[in-house]
């Protein structure tokens, strides 16, 4: 049985609480705070939850911005710093890292391979 919360299928072999984490948008704080709002033992496991509970857990997620919401919210964020120019915006286009860490031996993850 696959359970579908905000369109994301959760590992139903897991505890609620890191099952929860797989949603984009929600963490292991965001996951506590569900579990205990919904007075759930966090170390449920999920494909133990009868229909009733999970239509709750799917109400309160809702309320939180998740998934293509949140990944649009931040990508309209990002747009509007390239826009501007500023600073953040440029570091943005040109592919750097944008707060302030070093670039001379690290940033590999947002420099791309070495090039030599």
């Amino acid at each position: 049985m696959s359970i579908v919360v905000a369109g994301r299928i959760l590992p139903s072999r897991k505890h609620l609480v890191i099952a929860l984490t797989s949603i984009y948008g929600i963490g292991r704080k965001s996951s506590s705070e569900i579990c205990k709002k919904l007075s759930m033992n966090e170390s449920t496991i999920l494909a133990d939850l009868d229909n009733e509970s999970i239509d709750k857990i799917r109400e309160c997620v809702g309320e939180y911005l998740v998934e293509g919401d949140l990944r649009r919210e931040i990508n309209m964020h990002k747009k509007r710093l390239l826009d501007i120019g500023c600073y953040r915006g440029i570091r943005h286009r040109k592919g750097l890292p944008v707060r302030g860490q070093r670039t001379k031996t690290n940033a590999r993850t947002r420099k791309g391979k070495k090039r030599g």
